[in-house]
């Protein structure tokens, strides 16, 4: 049989292209910012991750540009040879105090930061307890370090140690969950999960890509949200989200750090993030650190958004971060609508099985502490009309 047999026959992105349906691939022609250009349009952005609005901002995009002066475009070699700057180890030291963990140390993105963590700390005589709506990254770093994988419901407390319980005692233990869900946007139940760790003697990791930089006092994400800092072994965040560029962190004790330093393929075998994008994250954590209402802002436009839509009657799954999921149910409903609000001037995310079950289609919205109640208010109205006009796409 050809290899390629699959290519050739898959059809799915054809017919929805065909039927004018298909949602994905819409081209920017400007900044990431509240409002973009793409395709001609003026749109709306509401689908975006860019939480803090600093993809824009003047000193994060200086100091990209400063940093490609200085250093050039990129460092041609891994961080464990010739590709280690002094603007990584300055990056890394900032994080680690921000966080209050001894060490961290950088990736070049936040899916290699997940393989990279838990495929060294991880091995065939560990265990892995994973929730089942843990981002894609974290399915395949427990894959790729060959622990038995033992998953449990979604932010199910009970049957997380039920598991835990059952296991064997002799073997290392390690519970990895996002702390905010990216599609729900439900919060991880740290408090809960740190009892259980206690309990059966596990290891906590603790994924912060959709946290850092919009829950906590100060933006610190799910830890600190919690007041429980020292007791989450290992955080894990990106760059591409609140830090308004590209790459990852693990911050954890020294000796775990150092560990994965050395031991980490992704780590060792990839190129190191290049000095433009090192410079803007860094950039983005001193404008977090020094303006901490940043992350109250966020969550602040993001309730005004929910209580918006909830007026208008539109069904939203509840939540308390910037992520509010609408559900359409059914994917031609999902894909119709994305491309009316399109054509309206809202962008916003068409979330299809599998990433979602099989009748919970929905579309996921994001937001910025630099959207203002206008641009709500008319998205808010945009959103109800297209919903209305396309319910009877629902069956």
């Amino acid at each position: 049989m050809d290899l390629f047999k699959k290519c050739y026959t898959y059809d799915s992105a054809k017919k929805a292209k065909a039927a004018g349906h298909y949602p994905y691939f819409h081209t920017l022609t400007s900044k990431q910012d509240v409002v973009v250009n793409m395709e001609g349009h003026q749109e709306i952005m509401i689908g975006s991750n860019n939480y803090l609005g600093l993809t824009s901002h003047p000193d994060v995009i200086k100091a990209s540009i400063e940093a490609t002066q200085m250093y050039g475009t990129g460092v041609s070699g891994s961080r464990f040879l010739n590709g280690t700057l002094d603007l990584h180890q300055t990056l890394e030291k900032e994080l680690a105090e921000f966080l209050h963990k001894e060490d961290c140390t950088i990736f070049s993105t936040g899916f290699q930061t997940n393989l990279g963590i838990i495929s060294a700390i991880a091995g065939r005589n560990d265990l892995i307890f994973s929730d089942k709506e843990n981002h894609a990254s974290i399915y395949d770093g427990t894959r790729l370090s060959y622990a038995e994988v033992i998953r449990y419901n979604h932010n199910d407390m009970d049957d997380l140690e039920s598991k835990l319980s059952t296991a064997d005692p002799n073997k290392g233990k390690l519970i990895v969950t996002d702390g905010v869900f990216s599609m729900s946007g439900d919060i991880a139940k740290i408090p809960e999960i740190n009892r259980l760790a206690k309990k059966y003697e596990a290891r906590i990791m603790v994924d912060d890509a959709h946290a850092f930089g919009v829950i906590g006092e100060y933006g610190r994400g799910t830890a600190e949200y919690f007041g429980l800092e020292k007791e989450v072994d290992i955080i894990m965040g990106t760059f591409s989200k609140s830090l308004a560029s590209i790459g990852g962190y693990v911050a954890a004790d020294h000796d775990v750090v150092d560990y994965i330093r050395h031991n980490s393929r992704p780590y060792i075998f990839s190129a190191a993030i290049p000095p433009a994008n090192t410079a803007a994250a860094l950039a983005a954590l001193r404008i977090l650190k020094r303006e901490p209402n940043r992350a109250h802002e966020l969550l602040a436009i993001a309730d005004y958004m929910r209580q918006g839509l909830k007026k208008k009657g539109i069904e939203i799954r509840e939540s308390k971060v910037p992520i509010i999921p609408i559900y359409t149910y059914t994917p031609i409903r999902t894909m119709v609508a994305c491309n009316l609000l399109f054509e309206r001037g809202v962008y916003v995310n068409p979330v299809l099985p599998p990433a979602t079950p099989i009748g919970e289609c929905l579309i996921r919205t994001s937001y910025m502490a630099t959207h203002t109640k206008e641009l709500m208010d008319e998205a808010i109205e945009k959103i109800a009309a297209v919903l209305e006009e396309t319910k009877d796409l629902m069956d």
